[in-house]
């Protein structure tokens, strides 16, 4: 079973960096997983955020955070990662790492849109990590 706990959110200001981690319980490397991030503001639809094949090199993300966050996998320490640098107030939410399969057949670009929708793809995801950027 797969249990992720997510950490690292905070508060910073516009302009910032923050570092997300999300190690899990489940040797999830060696099978052919979606892992990524989604987030959450209140009052606001869930929304992608970046997600990686772990059978592949290639990450994914969505236009809003393209080239100021970077998702990264460690799988010595079986733990994945967000580097988030220039941060803006509309970053603010609840942030949450998830994991699920990738049918055989499927293109590993449609990880980011499963990590998002873990419940519907019969993956796990973690309990959220708030993180606020304020102007």
């Amino acid at each position: 079973q797969v249990q992720l706990v997510e950490s690292g959110g905070g508060s910073v200001q516009a302009g910032g960096s923050l570092k997300l981690s999300c190690p899990n319980s489940g040797n999830i490397y060696n099978a052919y997983y979606c892992l990524g991030w989604f987030r959450q503001a209140p009052g606001k639809e869930r929304e992608n955020v970046a997600a990686i094949y772990t059978g592949g090199a290639e990450a994914f993300y969505d236009d809003s955070v393209k080239a100021r966050f970077t998702i990264s996998l460690d799988r010595a320490k079986n733990s994945m990662y967000l580097q988030m640098n220039s941060l803006k107030p509309e970053d603010t939410a609840v942030y949450y790492c998830a994991a699920t399969m990738l049918p055989i057949g499927s293109p590993a670009s449609s990880c980011i849109s499963r990590v998002a929708a873990p419940l519907r793809y019969r993956g796990v995801s973690g309990q959220g990590t708030q993180v606020t950027v304020s102007s």
